[in-house]
């Protein structure tokens, strides 16, 4: 049984191999015009190869120009412009709310007769805001 199978894949194999010849004719005067030498495995590898390189080529088209703004799901330049903008603006509303946090504790802590003699006014400090670009 095993040989049979080791039959079967010599055969197939030298399917593999086997020499064609490719002729192209001039089909008035019948004179050849170019000839290939082929097998079924060059063949295989041509196509194989023109495959892996037309996919390439799109792939690396659609990745890096504007065309990748039409695919779906992706967004446009616009939106992402905006979410950036909007994840800054988010950021600084947390950070100042931290900010605020941190006074009203200072300031409760004053109330209740808690107060140490040492407030964190490092973080008290808000950083100016350019309320324009909103």
């Amino acid at each position: 049984m095993a040989r049979k199978v080791n039959k079967n894949n010599r055969r197939s194999l030298e399917k593999f191999s086997h020499k064609y010849r490719l002729v192209i004719m001039n089909e008035d005067t019948y004179q050849e015009v170019t000839s290939f030498k082929l097998s079924r495995m060059s063949v295989y590898i041509a196509f194989s190869t023109l495959f892996v390189l037309l996919v390439a080529i799109t792939v690396a088209t659609v990745v890096f120009t504007p065309l990748r703004y039409y695919i779906p799901g992706y967004g446009d330049l616009k939106q992402r412009k905006e979410f950036i903008h909007l994840k800054m603006r988010a950021d600084s509303l947390e950070h100042a709310v931290n900010l605020r946090d941190k006074y009203l504790d200072n300031i409760k802590q004053v109330i209740n007769g808690e107060f140490t003699g040492k407030l964190d006014t490092t973080r008290l400090k808000v950083p100016a805001v350019d309320n324009s670009t909103y």
